[in-house]
């Protein structure tokens, strides 16, 4: 029996498998990006250096504390979960710093316009932000948490592909094949789902709301006159 419950604990749960295969990928997308000589580091702002650090290390702590769970962790894993308190805050403040600096040094694509840069990282990192705070107000709730986590991280897809996919070539549909991926990621965690529950849970249900909420607000907002004048001022300071 003790066998049988040590190799249960050894074996990595869903969710486990999910945050490390989703920020397997991120890493993977921006690797590639710069072994392909994408990426002028030595130009590049140093608070870029410092948002790239800091969201590798949340996918590593991400990464952590589902390996936690799984193996009988969970009291580590509670004490390590107050870092993601600290470190929430600052991705909101360093992605949008970030992207100002970027707006302002001209490092975004040249296919993107200024709007639509400042919307897609805006919009973005916001949404990912509530994300993580409603996963964390409800930490006592497995269920939801766990959902919530993950869905976060496949919100941070999108950084990734526009960077495997050829954006260059199929702008301006990229943003809408994005999201079709990123469902199609939420989709093995709606079948998780109705497999273990029954059901589509209601956090994998507002992960999904989330995901098309975001891709619209950001093509919305694109073109929008008084967010297009914005965006304007803020490169041009």
């Amino acid at each position: 029996m003790a066998t049988v419950a040590g190799t249960r604990a050894a074996r990595l749960s869903f969710w486990a498998k999910m945050s490390i295969g989703i920020s397997a990928f991120i890493v993977f997308g921006f690797v590639q990006f710069a072994a392909r000589g994408f990426v002028d580091y030595a130009h590049a702002p140093v608070v870029m250096h410092l948002h790239g650090m800091l969201m590798v290390a949340w996918l590593g702590l991400l990464v952590t504390q589902s390996m936690l769970v799984g193996r009988g962790g969970l009291a580590l894993h509670r004490t390590l979960g107050w870092a993601s308190v600290v470190m929430l805050p600052l991705i909101v403040v360093l992605g949008s710093v970030t992207c100002i600096t970027a707006l302002r040094a001209g490092f975004f694509p040249p296919f993107f316009t200024p709007a639509y840069f400042l919307a897609l990282v805006h919009v973005g990192v916001a949404i990912f932000a509530a994300l993580v705070a409603t996963a964390v107000a409800r930490r006592g709730q497995a269920d939801w948490h766990k959902r919530l986590m993950v869905g976060s991280t496949v919100l941070l897809m999108e950084p990734a592909l526009g960077r495997v996919l050829p954006m260059p070539l199929i702008m301006p549909w990229g943003e809408w094949l994005a999201m079709v991926i990123q469902l199609g990621v939420v989709a093995i965690i709606i079948r998780h789902d109705r497999r273990e529950i029954g059901r589509t849970h209601p956090a994998t249900t507002a992960v999904v709301m989330a995901v098309v909420l975001g891709h619209v607000m950001v093509e919305m907002l694109a073109i929008t006159p008084w967010w297009i004048s914005f965006a304007a001022r803020i490169a041009s300071a």
